[in-house]
C-alpha cells in the first residue's frame, strides 16, 4: 500500500485497510476543538489578570470561539461532502492552528477574541469533516465502536485541556496555553495525507448556499441571544438577536421544504429517533459544561487550587467518559438507543443534583460523584444518540450530519455556561449584598459583586487598606465563598430540574427499540449498500 492514500472510499471495493488508523487522526483533530474551550477555563484568571478584562470582555473571548464554529456547522459541512472531506479536515486543521499561534502571540483583548474567532471557524470546518469520515470509513458492523472512541475523545478532552493549560501556567504566561493544540494538529494533518483516504459525496446537487446563509444568521443570532441576554440583560441587542433568530428559523424551514435538494432536510425532525438523539445531545452538554464551569471556579477561587491541580482533579471525569463507552458499546447492539439514552440522561440529572448539596465547607470530594456520574453519562449515551443522527443522513449529506449533531453540542454548551452561569452570577451577587450589604462602600461592593474571583481581589485590598486589616478581609473572604457556594447549589438544583425535564422530553420522543415497523428493513438495506459506504 502507497505512503499516501489517494484512492478514494468511494472507489474501494473493500473496507479501508488503515481505517483504525485513520481513527486516531479524526479523534486527535476533535480533542483539540474540545480541549480549546475547556482549557480556557483554567487560564481565564491570568487572562483576565493580565488584560484587565471585564466580564463582557471575558465572555467574548470565551464566545468569539462558540458563534462561528457554531453558526458555520452546516454549511461548512456540505461544502466539505460536495468538495473533498479530507481537504475540508485539512484545511480547517491549519485554520485552527493559525488563530492558537495568533492567540499566542497577542495582548490585546480584540486581537484575542480575534484569534479566538479564527479558532471557531477552523472548528466548524473540523468538527463535521470528522464525523463525516468517520461514518463514510467504517462499515455498518464497525461503525458504532468508530463513533464510541470518537465520544471517549470529547470525554478526554474536557478533562486533559485543564490539564495541559494547568501544567504550562506553572511556569509560562496564559498565551502558552494556546499552542497546546498547534503540536497536535500538525501531527493530525500529517496524518491525514498518509492514513484518512479521499472522500466526497459521489451523488450530491449544487449546494443550497441560501438555505446555509439562513442558517449562519440563524444560529449566530440565537447563540448572540443565548449569551448576552442572560448574562448582560435584555436590552436592545440580545432581544434584536433573539427577534432574527426566530425570523430566521422560520424562513430556513420554509426555504428547505421548498428546496428540491435543501442544506438540512427539515422533514427529518418529524423522525423520533433523530429530534430525540438531537435534543439528548443537546441536554447532556447543557448540564455537563455548565456544571464543569462553575465547579472549576469553586476548585480554583474557594478551594484555592492552581490551574494544574485543578485539571488533575477532572481527570475522574475523562476516566469515567471511557467506562460508560465501554459499556454502550457492549450493550446498544443489545438493548437498543433509547436504553442507553435515558439511563445515561438520569444519571447525568442525578449528577447535576449533587451539587445541590454544595456550601462554603465542602471540599473536592464533594464535587467527585458528580464529576464521576456526568462522564459515564456522557459515555454511556451520547455514543448512541450520535450514531443515530449520523444513521439518518444518506451518503451525500453525511457533513450535513455531522454539522447537525455537533450543532446540538455547541448549543446545548452554549445554553449550559450562558443559562446556568448568568443564574450563578445574579445568586452570588444577591446572597453577598445579603451578607455584606452596608458594611463595604457601594462601590466597593459592586466591584466585589462582579464575581467571586473579584470578590476576592477587593477582600484582598481590604486587607491592605489603612482602615481595613486581617479581620475585616477574612469576613469578607468568608462571605464571598458562602455566597458563591450558595450559587452553585441554587443553580445546580435549576440546572437539575431543567435535564431532568429534558429526560421526560427524550423519554416522549425517542422511540423504542422495535417503534419501528421498518427497523429491520432499514438494517438490512444499510447491510446492502454498506460496500458502497466503505468502499
Amino acid at each position: 500500500m502507497p505512503l499516501i492514500s489517494n484512492t478514494p472510499v468511494e472507489k474501494m471495493t473493500e473496507p479501508y485497510p488503515r481505517r483504525w488508523w485513520a481513527l486516531i487522526v479524526l479523534c486527535l483533530s476533535l480533542l483539540i476543538v474540545v480541549m480549546a474551550n475547556t482549557s480556557l477555563i483554567v487560564a481565564a484568571p491570568d487572562m483576565t489578570t493580565d488584560l484587565s478584562l471585564s466580564s463582557s470582555d471575558l465572555q467574548w473571548v470565551i464566545d468569539g470561539y462558540t458563534v462561528p464554529y457554531a453558526a458555520l456547522m452546516l454549511l461548512l459541512g456540505a461544502i466539505g461532502d460536495k468538495y473533498s472531506r479530507r481537504g475540508a479536515l485539512v484545511v480547517g486543521l491549519l485554520i485552527f492552528a493559525g488563530g492558537s499561534v495568533m492567540g499566542s502571540m497577542v495582548d490585546q483583548t480584540g486581537l484575542v477574541i480575534a484569534a479566538r474567532a479564527i479558532m471557531g471557524v477552523g472548528a466548524a470546518v473540523v468538527m463535521p469533516a470528522t464525523l463525516s469520515l468517520l461514518v463514510a470509513i467504517f462499515p455498518k458492523r464497525e461503525r458504532t465502536r468508530a463513533i464510541t472512541a470518537w465520544t471517549a475523545t470529547s470525554g478526554l478532552a474536557i478533562a486533559l485541556g485543564p490539564l495541559l493549560a494547568g501544567w504550562l501556567l506553572e511556569d509560562h504566561a496564559w498565551g502558552s496555553t494556546f499552542l497546546i493544540n498547534v503540536p497536535i494538529a500538525v501531527v493530525a494533518v500529517l496524518g491525514a495525507f498518509v492514513l484518512v483516504p479521499p472522500s466526497k459525496a459521489a451523488h450530491m446537487g449544487r449546494i443550497d448556499y441560501v438555505g446555509g446563509l439562513l442558517s449562519i444568521v440563524s444560529v449566530a443570532s440565537l447563540v448572540y441571544a443565548i449569551i448576552e441576554g442572560p448574562h448582560f440583560g435584555w436590552g436592545k441587542a440580545p432581544i434584536a438577536a433573539a427577534v432574527i433568530a426566530g425570523v430566521g428559523f422560520v424562513a430556513f424551514t420554509l426555504w428547505e421544504l421548498r428546496h428540491p435538494h435543501p442544506m438540512l432536510d427539515v422533514r427529518k425532525f418529524t423522525q423520533r429517533a433523530f429530534s430525540g438523539s438531537m435534543l439528548a445531545v443537546l441536554f447532556f452538554f447543557f448540564g455537563t459544561f455548565g456544571s464543569i464551569y462553575y465547579s472549576t471556579q469553586f476548585l480554583q477561587f474557594v478551594l484555592g487550587y492552581n490551574a494544574l491541580e485543578t485539571g488533575i482533579r477532572l481527570l475522574p471525569l475523562a476516566g469515567a467518559v471511557f467506562v460508560g463507552a465501554a459499556v454502550t458499546g457492549k450493550l446498544t447492539p443489545r438493548l437498543g438507543v433509547k436504553a442507553m439514552v435515558l439511563p445515561g440522561m438520569v444519571l447525568g440529572t442525578v449528577g447535576v443534583f449533587l451539587l445541590t448539596q454544595i456550601d462554603r465547607s465542602s471540599t473536592y470530594t464533594d464535587f467527585l460523584p458528580s464529576l464521576l456520574l456526568l462522564g459515564f453519562a456522557i459515555g454511556l449515551s451520547v455514543s448512541p444518540a450520535t450514531d443515530t443522527i449520523m444513521g439518518s443522513f444518506p451518503e451525500s449529506e453525511l457533513g450535513v450530519g455531522g454539522g447537525a449533531n455537533d450543532t446540538s453540542l455547541e448549543l446545548g454548551g452554549a445554553l449550559g455556561i450562558a443559562v446556568l452561569g448568568s443564574l450563578l452570577g445574579t445568586t452570588y451577587k444577591d446572597k453577598l449584598t445579603d451578607l455584606v450589604g452596608g458594611h463595604l462602600p457601594a462601590a466597593t461592593l459592586d466591584t466585589a459583586k462582579e464575581s467571586v474571583g473579584a470578590g476576592l481581589a477587593v477582600a484582598d485590598q481590604v486587607a491592605k487598606a489603612p482602615n481595613g486589616g486581617p479581620q475585616q478581609a477574612q469576613a469578607l473572604v468568608d462571605a464571598v465563598n458562602e455566597s458563591f457556594a450558595h450559587g452553585v447549589a441554587h443553580t445546580s438544583l435549576i440546572g437539575g430540574i431543567i435535564m431532568a425535564a429534558g429526560a421526560l422530553i427524550v423519554l416522549v420522543v425517542l422511540p423504542g427499540r422495535k417503534a419501528s415497523g421498518t427497523h429491520r428493513q432499514e438494517e438490512a438495506a444499510d447491510a446492502a449498500r454498506e460496500p458502497a459506504e466503505v468502499s
